[in-house]
C-alpha cells in the first residue's frame, strides 16, 4: 500500500512443505541491517542463537531488532511465514522505543502490540491464499499509521545509504540528514540501534551474502 511505503520495505510470504521422513531443516539467518516483524502461520519454529546449544520455541509472532550475530531456525514440517521488513528507522517509528535496547533481541509481538496480535494471528491461520494473508497484514499496518512517529531527514539519508549498499562516506550521509557527525551518531543509535559505520558494514556484508547465495561460484574475496 502506498501509505506503508515510507516505513515498510517489503512484505514477504514464504511457504515450504518438508517431506515426511526427511531430517530436520535448519536454516541459517545471517546478520541483517533490516529489522523485521515475523508471523509463523503453520507449524511453530525453533530458534538457536549463535553460541547457544539449544533451540528455543518461538511465539506465533515475533518482533526482531538489529541482528549482529547469526541465528539458526528449525522450520519444522509445514512452514508458512510472513516477514514484514522495515526501512532503516521504520521499526523505531512504529514502536517509539530505542533500537539500541533491541540489539540481537526478539520479543513476542503480543507483548509489544497487545491482544490485537492474537486476533491477527487467528486471521492469518484462517486466510486461504497469499493474497488474503497480504490483505490481513496490510490492514493491521494501516491501522498503526495514526501512531507512527514522523519521518526525519535522517530516515531519508539512511535509505540513500542502503540504496548505495553502504558505499558512501558517513560524513556525506550525516550532511544529507542535516546533522553534525556527533548528532548523526546519536540519532542513529536511537533509531537504528547501532553506530552508522557498523550499520554501513552490515549493509555491505548483507549484499555480499546475498550475492554469494545467488552465485555460489563467486569467491568471498570478490
Amino acid at each position: 500500500h502506498i501509505l506503508l511505503q515510507e516505513f515498510i520495505n517489503c512484505i514477504m510470504i514464504v511457504h515450504v512443505e518438508v517431506n515426511i521422513g526427511a531430517g530436520p531443516v535448519i536454516c541459517p539467518y545471517p546478520p541483517t541491517p533490516q529489522n523485521s516483524l515475523f508471523f509463523y502461520i503453520n507449524d511453530p519454529v525453533k530458534m538457536q542463537q549463535d553460541g547457544n546449544s539449544s533451540f528455543i520455541l518461538q511465539p506465533r509472532s515475533v518482533v526482531v531488532g538489529p541482528q549482529l550475530t547469526r541465528v539458526s531456525i528449525d522450520i519444522n514440517r509445514s512452514h508458512k511465514a510472513v516477514r514484514v521488513g522495515f526501512h532503516p528507522g521504520g521499526l523505531y517509528r512504529l514502536l517509539g522505543i530505542s533500537m539500541a535496547n533491541m540489539i540481537d533481541e526478539s520479543y513476542d509481538a503480543t507483548d509489544v502490540f497487545g491482544n490485537e496480535l492474537q486476533q491477527l494471528n487467528n486471521e492469518l491461520q484462517e486466510a486461504d491464499c497469499f493474497d488474503a494473508i497480504h490483505t490481513v497484514i496490510e490492514k493491521f499496518l494501516l491501522q498503526k499509521l495514526s501512531s507512527l512517529k514522523r519521518a526525519l531527514p535522517f530516515d531519508m539519508a539512511m535509505l540513500e545509504l542502503l540504496r548505495l549498499n553502504g558505499n558512501i562516506p558517513i560524513e556525506h550521509i550525516a550532511s544529507l540528514a542535516c546533522l553534525s557527525l556527533r548528532q548523526f551518531e546519536r540519532v542513529c543509535k536511537e533509531r537504528i540501534g547501532i553506530p552508522p559505520k557498523l550499520f554501513a558494514r552490515l549493509v555491505r556484508f548483507s549484499k555480499a551474502y546475498r550475492l554469494r547465495e545467488n552465485f555460489p561460484g563467486i569467491s568471498w574475496t570478490n
